[in-house]
């Protein structure tokens, strides 16, 4: 039984075969995923995918979307995480986060949301699901001035020091397709060295295909699709068993008993 932790099943690229993908995933023994909201606008669409396949979700606006939001998404945040505060299967704050890697992105008003989303999920009770590119220690900074219920450091890839800092504020870290690559040192070293209880699993499907999904520009520019699916999650799984050394089983336990750590309402919606 295996979780994946971050799974956008609302994206555009699943409207054709959503049902068929959470079919694949369920024969694939993914019994779980987290579906985060990146804006006010797919809230509804991921609390609706939760409920009709018995997934978890989380609200939050990404880094990637704060240009073309305002301080009312903010407070429609606030308004959701209290009108559905008892919904088990909301499990987070999420997306939420800091990308200083894509170019022309105002990195004032990312903090400036990331801050406000940090204090809506403590005072709703919420672990937060964090959005890492290349701003691990801006990310560090503002838990350290807004502590939160710990969660999870999604596509971590930072260095092992900003990995413990993390670890140490209460959060797992995710490890996906990326992982899969034999050039993706310092990740491949992390899952290596890392403490167990720092690793869950994530696709990001659509995104972040694994190795043997990845199409170079010029096989996308001809049609052929990359598209990453939750289903993959136990072949993703099979290289973090090969870095620890760890049975498909062992990683299974140990990487859901994680994610449950990580965000404790999971606990409640595990079948038995």
């Amino acid at each position: 039984m295996w979780i994946d932790t971050h799974c956008h099943l609302d994206a555009a690229e699943f409207d054709a075969d959503r049902d068929a993908v959470i079919a694949r995933a369920r024969a694939a023994g993914v019994t779980m995923q987290v579906l985060p909201a990146v804006e006010v606008g797919n809230f509804a669409a991921v609390r609706a995918l939760a409920h009709a396949h018995g997934l978890a979700y989380a609200l939050g606006i990404h880094p990637l979307y704060v240009h073309r939001a305002c301080d009312a998404d903010l407070d429609t945040l606030r308004d959701a995480l209290a009108q559905w505060r008892d919904d088990p299967r909301l499990v987070a704050v999420g997306e939420i986060g800091l990308d200083f890697f894509v170019p022309g992105l105002d990195p004032v008003l990312q903090e400036r949301f990331y801050l406000a989303q940090l204090k809506l999920a403590r005072d709703a009770g919420l672990p937060v699901i964090l959005h890492v590119r290349r701003s691990a220690d801006s990310l560090l900074k503002g838990l350290r001035r807004i502590g939160v219920a710990g969660g999870i450091a999604h596509a971590f890839n930072g260095s092992q020091v900003q990995a413990m800092a993390f670890v140490e504020r209460g959060f797992a870290l995710g490890f996906g397709g990326a992982m899969s690559f034999e050039r993706a040192l310092n990740i491949r070293r992390l899952a290596t060295a890392l403490p167990e209880r720092a690793l869950v699993l994530e696709t990001d499907a659509p995104d972040i295909p694994p190795q043997w999904l990845y199409r170079r520009s010029d096989q996308r520019a001809a049609g052929e699709s990359g598209r990453n699916e939750p289903g993959e999650l136990p072949r993703i799984a099979e290289t973090l068993a090969m870095l620890r050394g760890w049975s498909l089983a062992e990683t299974a336990a140990v990487t859901r008993a994680n994610a449950v750590a990580a965000l404790p309402r999971l606990a409640g919606l595990m079948p038995e």
